[in-house]
């Protein structure tokens, strides 16, 4: 018996299910969308990058059998990580992983020291001079085990583990992995919660999507 061929329309059908799930398997085990919403990670990540992020880089949850076969990697110094605030798990942070379980951190007139070795940090941007800095001098402290020392990379204006203290490795949800879209916006834009203010950024967006769009930084890898 010869089977019937498939309509145009089921087919179509097919395709968009098998998307559909594709999508959602992707958004809930692989990759996250974030935003950046301040300054703390200038001039790597600006206000306004929209980032992918790596959700399974680091093998959360894989099996030893996933982990031998897949491209999974221990979190190291220098990662751009996003995860759940320690203070306040239901909000995401993303910093720099600077100091790893075990090591002695210290901070002396800006320079970190890590086992008394000073770091090379070329990412790193300073807003004030050093006189009016402050944050330039911290521990010497030892990272517990399973916790790792993240800091921003616009040191002068970063909340991050000299204010608040480790990251679990528990709580980190994955790597940032590339900036997929980037749209110049106002440094306080994220504390705009009443509709009419997130309808005039949407406005704005849309108004304003070739001149301030940022687009040399679109689909560029985070190092």
């Amino acid at each position: 018996m010869t089977p019937h061929p498939k309509s145009l329309i089921r087919d179509y059908f097919e395709t968009i299910v098998v998307c559909v799930i594709f999508v959602l398997f992707s958004r809930a085990f692989v990759f996250q969308q974030s935003k950046i919403p301040t300054g703390s990670m200038k001039d790597t990540l600006l206000v306004g990058d929209y980032i992918m992020v790596n959700k399974f880089a680091y093998g959360s949850g894989a099996s030893s059998l996933e982990r031998a076969l897949l491209p999974l990697r221990t979190v190291t110094r220098g990662d751009v990580v996003v995860f759940k605030f320690p203070l306040e798990p239901e909000t995401d942070y993303i910093k720099r992983v600077i100091g790893l379980p075990g090591e002695r951190l210290e901070m002396t007139d800006g320079t970190v020291y890590i086992d008394g070795t000073p770091l090379t940090e070329p990412y790193v941007k300073h807003a004030y001079p050093p006189r009016l800095r402050q944050g330039d001098n911290y521990g010497p402290i030892v990272i517990p085990p399973d916790s790792y020392f993240c800091m921003g990379d616009n040191r002068d204006q970063s909340a991050d583990s000299r204010t608040w203290g480790f990251v679990p490795r528990s709580l980190i949800r994955g790597r940032a992995l590339l900036i997929w879209y980037s749209f110049e916006e106002e440094s306080d834009a994220y504390r705009k919660t009443a509709l009419g203010d997130r309808l005039a950024l949407i406005a704005a967006k849309v108004t304003h999507l070739f001149d301030k769009t940022r687009w040399s930084r679109m689909f560029t890898l985070i190092h």
